[in-house]
């Protein structure tokens, strides 16, 4: 439990409440994993609007369960809002997209999801 991301934060805001944990993780494992995807694809077209806007999406989650991949997130986001067409992010891409696929996993894992 709690190897690809932590809890501390979300347990903060929860304030005891094991419902609002257990209500976050599964907004996390409906969201996240589908932004991911549209992050993947937008990067292979592209199309630096909807990087932007994916990775700006996703930002305040990764950075609540705590992935260790923020600052990568936030060089794709600016790739995509700078457009950046010259700098190649597909190091930083790849790390946060399996950040989200470890930590999509070990959730459903740790909340029988």
């Amino acid at each position: 439990m709690e190897e690809n991301y932590k809890l501390y934060r979300v347990r903060e805001l929860a304030d005891g409440d094991e419902d609002f944990v257990m209500a976050i993780a599964a907004a996390f494992l409906e969201e996240v994993p589908e932004d991911a995807a549209r992050l993947k694809k937008a990067v292979a077209e592209a199309d630096y609007y909807t990087t932007y806007q994916a990775a700006h999406k996703m930002k305040p989650t990764i950075d609540l369960f705590e992935l260790g991949v923020l600052d990568d997130l936030i060089t794709v986001q600016d790739w995509g809002k700078l457009e950046k067409k010259s700098e190649d992010i597909s190091k930083e891409l790849k790390n946060v997209l399996e950040a989200i696929e470890k930590t999509t996993e070990e959730i459903k894992t740790d909340f029988n999801l």
